[in-house]
């Protein structure tokens, strides 16, 4: 798949704020920090379409962008930052959840997983509760220039291992990098062999 054209829509802070649209979505989600906006930049070859920030949980709103008027990309807001209230995150993970659960036009959900450290029990959580919804969905181990490869192994074996153990069947499972093209040109066609899929 080759992107031509990436463009801003709209942002929304709750399900029924979403925007109409008769068009397949893949959704992007992951912990705060995890290289989410820096991925979404990377594969639509677009910097600062998606913001970037230093700080976690830079992403407050569903962002959703239009690739070449034929699918939208959806940047969820990351989970996990603890520096958000108790009431901030339970809003957060209700209109999450809404969106997840509700949206007709969604295909898959890739969640963005750190593939510089162990499994993190939130990680593995969100994504069993992906799995109890039945929600389509993929793993995208994140940062994976910054690790070397046998430790990359290890952390991506241990994450599937501690998934097994809560959850049936075996995810689809990428690995990504900012500064590796292959890795782009492998998430890209996973995006577009869905997008076949999904009519």
């Amino acid at each position: 798949m080759k992107i031509n054209s990436a463009t801003f829509v709209t942002s929304a802070v709750e399900l029924d704020a979403c925007p109409p649209s008769s068009q397949s979505e893949i959704a992007f989600i992951g912990r705060s920090n995890v290289g989410k906006s820096s991925l979404i930049n990377f594969l639509t070859g677009k910097d600062g379409l998606a913001k970037t920030s230093s700080k976690p949980g830079h992403t407050q709103l569903i962002n959703f962008f239009d690739i070449d008027q034929k699918w939208t990309m959806v940047d969820l807001p990351g989970y996990g930052y603890a520096r958000r209230s108790k009431a901030q995150r339970a809003e957060f993970n209700e209109f999450v959840s809404d969106y997840l659960v509700n949206r007709e036009n969604l295909l898959c959900v890739f969640v963005l997983i750190d593939a510089k450290i162990p499994p993190q029990e939130l990680d593995v959580a969100f994504v069993e509760w992906i799995v109890q919804n039945e929600l389509p969905f993929a793993l995208i181990f994140t940062k994976a220039d910054k690790t070397k490869p046998q430790p990359l192994a290890a952390n991506i074996a241990a994450f599937k291992a501690e998934l097994a153990k809560r959850c049936d069947g075996e995810p689809a499972v990428l690995s990504c990098s900012v500064k590796d093209y292959k890795s782009r040109i492998g998430v890209l066609d996973f995006v577009e062999q869905t997008l076949k899929m999904g009519g």
